[in-house]
């Protein structure tokens, strides 16, 4: 019997280590409910998919660059690039999973020509999603940006300002939560998301499918090849993945494969 119990514990140890744990950071929305969509899939596959909720743009790649986490899902290339040369990072894409559009919205006005002299605007404060935010407004005429096509254009870089628009730069997360409070807010989807907003429907204006910030899988340079990864950037590319994102976000999240 004793014989038994040892062979038992050392064929349950051996299945406990077989599958390949892969921890992954997300954003709430849609990210780590894309990544709850296929985790059953990849556990057929011996891959234990373990999701770390994150709200902030920060944390996931530092986590992931410190090894504390295999990888994130959470960001675009622009922001990737313009991380890792900040930090000194070297977090590489893994693949391109989908396009969440950025908005404009408004609580109080149903059209950008209905926006007031002076009116109050605000914008993510990261770089990228800054620029974004500003090449959007300048799409619509409300600004002129010194290089139209500079995606990382500041609020410095503002030639023409007819409506003489107050922007204010504030943390992505937050400019749901400020909606009320101001008179214009460019919003990332996911956020929008979480905020119960409906981009195809409330946003005044959004970005088209010609935008290029795709959100990637990213993970480091040391990992990005293993067969854990590979099944997880598999996974994410399933005509299952797609047919699940074009159900449950309507449009508003537009699928990159």
């Amino acid at each position: 019997m004793k014989k038994l119990l040892v062979a038992f514990a050392a064929v349950a140890a051996f299945s406990a280590h077989a599958a390949d744990t892969l921890k992954v950071a997300a954003s709430p929305v849609p990210h780590a409910e894309i990544l709850e969509f296929v985790k059953p899939a990849l556990a057929k596959e011996g891959v234990d998919l373990q999701v770390k909720v994150f709200t902030d743009y920060v944390q996931p790649n530092v986590q992931v660059a410190e090894k504390r986490l295999d990888a994130n899902f959470f960001q675009h290339q622009p922001y990737l690039d313009e991380f890792n040369k900040a930090k000194g990072t070297h977090l590489v894409s893994v693949g391109a999973v989908h396009l969440e559009p950025l908005g404009a919205y408004s609580s109080k006005y149903k059209k950008l020509e209905d926006l007031p002299d002076g009116a109050n605007v605000v914008i993510p404060n990261d770089a990228t999603n800054g620029g974004r935010a500003l090449l959007l407004l300048a799409k619509h005429n409300l600004i002129t940006l010194k290089d139209p096509t500079n995606i990382l254009s500041t609020i410095k870089d503002i030639t023409e300002n007819p409506k003489n628009l107050k922007f204010r730069e504030l943390e992505a997360a937050t400019l749901p939560r400020v909606l009320t409070q101001v008179d214009l807010a460019l919003i990332n989807t996911n956020y929008a998301l979480e905020a119960k907003l409906d981009p195809s429907k409330d946003a005044l204006v959004i970005e088209g499918n010609d935008s290029p910030y795709v959100n990637i899988l990213v993970s480091r340079e040391d990992n990005k090849d293993s067969d854990a990864m590979k099944k997880l950037i598999a996974a994410l590319h399933t005509p299952e993945v797609k047919q699940f994102i074009q159900e449950k976000y309507k449009g508003a999240i537009l699928p990159a494969f």
